[in-house]
C-alpha cells in the first residue's frame, strides 16, 4: 500500500495509468464518430450550455451532433485538423448562432445573436462561482437540481453528458425504453421552466446534489466495465471519463467526502483487472479463469489508498461496501483462497444500505463458493423476485450455473438457454454457450 504522499501524487495525475492504454489511432477517421461522441460530445454540450444557457440544452445537443456529423464527412476528405476539439467547438457554436437567429425571427424574447456570439467567444474559464471548474462536472451538478424530478436526473445526465443511448440507460436502470424517454422529456421540461435556479446553485445546495452526481459517475463506470453494447465487453473511454470526473470531484471541497473516495477506490480496483477480463479473441473470462499476473498492481495500490481514505469518519455507503468487495478479490492470492465468507457478509451489508435483489443474487454466488451450490440455491429459491429480475439474464445465468454445479442438468439447461436469449453482448452469449456445453 502506498503512503499518503504517494497517494496524493497519484491523484494529481488526471487519469493515472489508464489514459494512454486504449487511445484510438488518431489517423483512423473511421473510429472518430464513436471516439468523439464519448470523449467530446458531453464536454461540448456542457460548454455550450454554459455559454448559451442550460434551458437551450436541446439546441446544444443538436449543434454538437451536427458538428460531429460534419467531422465525419469533412475529415475523411480533407484530413483531420490539428486541434480537433477547437474545430468541433467552432462548428457547434456556429450551429447554435444559426439556430438562435432562426428563433429570433419568430420569437422576440430570444436573446440577441450578437450578445450570444460575444458570450460564446469569451475565452475565460467556464466554471460555477464555487469553482467547479470542469464544464462537464458543473453540468452534472446542474442535472442534479431538485427542480428536475429525481428519477429524471440520472437519465438526463447519462443521455446528454455521458452519451448513453436510451436502450443502454433502460438496461442499467431496469426500466422500459418508453419510461426512460418520458423521464428524459420531464428533465428537459424542467430545464426550460427553472432557468435561473438551475444556473446559480449555492454551496449548501451543491452539497445536497452530491449523492445524485456520485450515482451518475457510478453508472457511467458500470457501463464501461460491463458494457451493454453487443460488440464491446469493456468500454475503456467511459471508465476513464468516470475516473477523471471522480478525481476532479474529489479535489473540490464539496466532493471531498468519504463516499467519493470509496467510489474512486471501487473504480480503480475494478479497472486493475481490465487486461485479464477478455481472452485473445475478445471473449469474456470469469474471475476464476483470469490470469492474475495481468492485474495492474499500481492501480490496485491506488484503489486501496482511496479505500483507506474513505474509512476516515463514520460514513459507510454502498460505495464502501462494493469497494471492500473489490478489494477482497484483488488482494486474494488466488481464486480458491478468496475470502468468500467475508464477501457474502459485505453483500449482506450492502443490501442493508441499498436494498436490491441484485445484491442477494451476488451474495448467493459468494455463498455457493463458500458453502457449495445448494447453499446458494437455497438463498435464491427463498426470495420472491420482482418481474424485472426474472427477465434479467444474470438471474437465469446464475441459477443455471448453480444447478449445473449441483448436477441438475435439466434445470441448468433451461436457465442457461433463457439467459443466452437475453444476454446483451456477443461475449456474454459466447460464455453462456460454453456453460451450456458443460451442462
Amino acid at each position: 500500500m502506498p503512503d499518503q504522499p504517494s497517494a496524493r501524487r497519484e491523484r494529481r495525475d488526471p487519469r493515472a495509468r489508464l489514459a494512454l492504454k486504449h487511445v484510438i489511432d488518431p489517423k483512423s477517421t473511421a473510429a472518430l464518430p464513436e471516439h468523439y461522441f464519448r470523449h467530446e460530445s458531453g464536454r461540448l454540450v456542457s460548454v455550450l450550455s454554459r455559454r448559451f444557457g442550460v434551458h437551450r440544452v436541446e439546441l446544444c445537443e443538436d449543434a454538437v451532433q451536427t458538428a460531429l456529423l460534419r467531422a465525419v464527412q469533412l475529415w475523411a476528405e480533407r484530413g483531420q485538423p490539428d486541434d480537433k476539439s477547437a474545430w468541433l467547438y467552432r462548428v457547434a457554436v456556429n450551429e447554435m448562432l444559426g439556430a438562435l437567429r432562426r428563433e429570433k425571427r419568430t420569437d422576440a424574447s430570444v436573446d440577441s445573436t450578437e450578445q450570444a456570439a460575444a458570450d460564446a467567444g469569451a475565452e475565460e474559464p467556464v466554471y460555477l462561482d464555487h469553482e467547479v471548474r470542469d464544464d462537464q462536472l458543473r453540468m452534472l451538478f446542474v442535472c442534479a437540481n431538485p427542480a428536475i424530478p429525481r428519477e429524471s436526473q440520472i437519465v438526463f445526465a447519462l443521455k446528454t453528458l455521458c452519451g448513453f443511448s436510451t436502450e443502454e440507460i433502460a438496461l442499467r436502470l431496469f426500466q422500459s425504453h418508453e419510461a426512460i424517454y418520458k423521464r428524459l422529456q420531464r428533465a428537459r421540461a424542467a430545464l426550460r421552466e427553472h432557468v435561473e435556479e438551475l444556473e446559480t446553485p449555492g454551496i449548501e445546495e451543491l452539497a445536497t446534489r452530491l449523492p445524485a452526481v456520485l450515482e451518475i459517475l457510478y453508472l457511467l463506470f458500470t457501463e464501461g466495465y460491463s458494457s451493454a453494447q453487443p460488440d464491446e465487453v469493456i468500454r475503456h473511454e467511459l471508465c476513464e471519463e468516470a475516473i477523471r470526473l471522480g478525481r476532479l470531484l474529489d479535489e473540490h471541497p464539496i466532493g471531498a467526502v468519504p463516499e467519493t473516495a470509496a467510489l474512486l477506490a471501487l473504480m480503480y480496483l475494478d479497472a486493475a483487472r481490465f487486461e485479464s477480463r477478455v481472452d485473445g479473441a475478445g471473449g469474456l473470462l470469469l474471475l476464476e479463469e483470469q490470469d492474475r499476473s495481468l492485474w495492474d498492481g499500481e492501480l490496485i495500490r491506488i484503489g486501496v489508498s482511496y479505500l483507506h481514505r474513505a474509512a476516515r469518519g463514520d460514513v459507510f455507503s454502498r460505495y464502501h461496501a462494493e469497494a471492500a468487495i473489490a478489494a477482497e478479490h484483488c488482494l486474494a492470492p488466488s481464486y480458491r483462497e478468496t475470502r468468500w465468507e467475508e464477501i457474502a457478509r459485505l453483500y449482506r451489508m450492502l443490501d442493508g444500505i441499498a436494498p436490491s435483489p441484485i445484491n442477494t443474487l451476488n451474495r448467493a454466488i459468494a455463498i455457493a463458493e463458500w458453502q457449495g451450490p445448494d447453499a446458494g440455491l437455497a438463498l435464491l429459491e427463498a426470495i420472491n423476485p420482482p418481474p424485472w429480475l426474472l427477465g434479467y439474464y444474470l438471474w437465469d445465468a446464475t441459477l443455471g450455473e448453480l444447478y449445473r454445479r449441483r448436477g441438475d442438468r435439466e434445470r441448468a439447461i433451461m436457465h442457461l438457454t433463457r439467459a443466452l436469449g437475453a444476454a446483451p453482448t456477443h461475449a456474454e452469449q459466447a460464455l453462456l454457450r460454453r456453460r451450456l456445453g458443460m451442462a
